[in-house]
């Protein structure tokens, strides 16, 4: 099975990821890591070519699960996926997480692909106002895979849709 978890920051998508890999022995992808490369600890970002060749490189694999954010460089994920679950979590949840997120990583409590800094953490809550503005464009885009599209809430809806 290949599935696809789309959602804002702080969503849950890498935790319903882990958690779906470890449930149906699938490994997990980040996004954020077929986005940015990491050589010798330097974060940069790389071109849509490279994504896609990693993420053909993915679909290699009979089983995959993706999370992650829209990108359009990634928009070939919507076809290659047999199955995308939408986690959109309540904005005041995501919110909170967002701010416990950074104090955790702050404090070395959580790990993170990034420097947690004041401007990411704006930068959160800045790409977390443009979803909410542009919601309805996300949405649009999601009903053109209803038939494989499973839009939920929170993890526990997931139970028994898979």
């Amino acid at each position: 099975m290949k599935i696809l978890i789309f959602g804002i920051v702080a969503s849950g998508k890498t935790t319903l990821a882990k958690h779906l890999s470890e449930k149906l022995n699938i490994p997990y992808y980040e996004g954020d890591c077929i986005a940015w490369g990491f050589p010798n600890e330097k974060r940069y970002k790389r071109s849509n070519e490279e994504q896609k060749k990693i993420i053909y490189k993915i679909n290699e694999n009979n089983s995959w699960i993706v999370e992650g954010t829209y990108r359009e460089s990634q928009k070939v994920l919507y076809d290659l996926a047999d199955k995308i679950i939408f986690l959109d979590t309540p904005l005041y949840i995501r919110k909170y997480r967002i701010i416990a997120r950074f104090v955790k990583q702050k404090i070395g409590y959580e790990k993170s692909n990034y420097k947690p800094s004041y401007d990411m953490l704006k930068h959160m809550f800045i790409w977390t106002n443009e979803f909410e503005k542009n919601r309805k464009v996300h949405e649009d885009r999601l009903m053109n895979y209803k038939d494989k599209l499973i839009w939920i809430k929170a993890a526990v809806e997931l139970k028994g849709k898979l």
